[in-house]
């Protein structure tokens, strides 16, 4: 495997930094722009404040995401995106923390499912970048009622970004 690859980028007040770890992904100036707006459009639509605060996005493959759900979650096989923070959830209103935490996603899974859904493969990743954030800012969706929170705020989100509804 090759050295993974780090590129920076800063959107609101949220510090990002991109590893390309493994996996056959775009080239880093396009996920460094898919990164920026879906990180802005979730700062935005939840009225983020404080910072500075710091991110990490890690593009990988399904071999190492397996490993990472094996692991974490118990579940012995690839997933699309996991999220692990670094700070409590935040309460309502509350400044960011310095830091957020780490979101990791799998290449093959990510691809694939875009595929399936007949989805453009930035629109998908946009989609499990403002997921993957909402996570680590304390959201769920393990209930009905957390799912539907969850889902209205990545649906505006995305609506920002003019990205069609994932759910509909």
């Amino acid at each position: 495997m090759s050295e993974p690859r780090h590129a920076g980028s800063a959107c609101a007040a949220v510090a990002t930094e991109l590893i390309v770890e493994a996996g056959d992904w775009p080239p880093e100036t396009a996920l460094v722009a898919l990164a920026q707006a879906a990180v802005g459009a979730v700062a935005v639509e939840l009225g983020l404040t404080g910072g500075p605060s710091e991110l990490s996005l890690v593009f990988t493959d399904d071999a190492r995401m397996r490993v990472l759900n094996a692991g974490w979650r118990g579940k012995d096989k690839p997933t699309n995106v996991l999220s692990f923070p670094a700070s409590p959830a935040l309460a309502p209103g509350a400044a960011l923390p310095p830091l957020l935490g780490d979101i990791v996603l799998a290449a093959e899974t990510v691809f694939g499912e875009a595929a399936l859904d007949g989805k453009s493969v930035e629109h998908h990743l946009s989609h499990l970048i403002v997921h993957g954030l909402l996570h680590l800012l304390g959201y769920d969706h393990e209930t009905d009622g957390q799912a539907e929170a969850m889902e209205a705020v990545e649906r505006r989100a995305l609506a920002r970004l003019a990205i069609p509804d994932p759910y509909a």
